[in-house]
């Protein structure tokens, strides 16, 4: 039975990925991105895809969204949107360094919009057989991680809470919600490129997104009586955590 997918920030990066991957010929697939996703010309493989360009740093853009969906019914929803710190993720990195406009701009991104937007959808979502709505977050979330990003930390905890109560409130429209934090990524590597190259660059110190793919369509495979809450993937190599 054919699928209709959400994918929030699908133009590049691992949501480029889950835009390839998941659907198969026959599915409908909604893009929202700020640019053109690769996928769109990359690809002809029977999948319809439809992007939506959106600025997900502003969550107004929730209303305009319901608009153009209106009573449609969406099987899978994935949000896969997070930015970081200027100097995020840089060994010169340093929090003392971060401006207050840009650690509020970062938080709104990262938790307000995701918050506002999954809210705009629930009427879509609970219409499905088998509704799933999956969440990116990090393993830089997780408890005892190292990491000194104050903000991105902040908001990759926060995507965990999201998951948890938005489960609890739908619970009752047995739609599964799950939340999936990955850690570092081979992200840079095309989808197309395939995992060994992956495997062969990075000698497991960050995993192919293959892997990431393979685990969301398990997930979503699964009949509406499981739900799985909380997935932490780390790289093999990855001692920070």
């Amino acid at each position: 039975m054919s699928k209709t997918y959400m994918i929030f920030g699908g133009s590049k990066g691992l949501g480029d990925v889950f835009s390839q991957g998941l659907p198969e010929s026959g599915d409908k697939v909604y893009i929202l991105s700020r640019s053109l996703p690769r996928s769109i010309d990359l690809l002809d493989d029977g999948v319809e895809r439809v992007w939506l360009q959106t600025d997900l740093s502003d969550y107004k853009g929730a209303k305009k969204l319901t608009e153009i969906i209106q009573e449609e019914i969406i099987d899978v929803i994935i949000y896969n949107v997070g930015i970081w710190e200027e100097r995020g993720f840089e060994d010169d990195y340093n929090f003392e360094n971060d401006k207050p406009e840009d650690i509020a701009n970062l938080i709104n991104t990262n938790i307000t919009s995701p918050i506002v937007y999954l809210q705009s959808l629930l009427t879509n979502i609970k219409q499905a057989n088998n509704g799933k709505i999956i969440l990116i977050g990090s393993t830089d979330g997780l408890e005892n991680n190292q990491s000194t990003q104050v903000s991105f930390v902040a908001s990759k905890f926060s995507m965990r809470g999201i998951a948890h109560a938005l489960r609890e409130h739908l619970r009752v429209s047995n739609v599964a919600v799950t939340c999936i934090n990955p850690g570092n990524l081979a992200a840079e590597i095309p989808f197309e490129e395939g995992r060994e190259v992956a495997l062969e660059t990075y000698d497991s110190e960050r995993i192919p997104v293959q892997d990431i793919v393979n685990l969301v369509k398990a997930v979503i495979s699964l009949s509406k009586a499981a739900t799985v809450k909380e997935i932490n993937i780390p790289a093999m190599k990855d001692s920070n955590i």
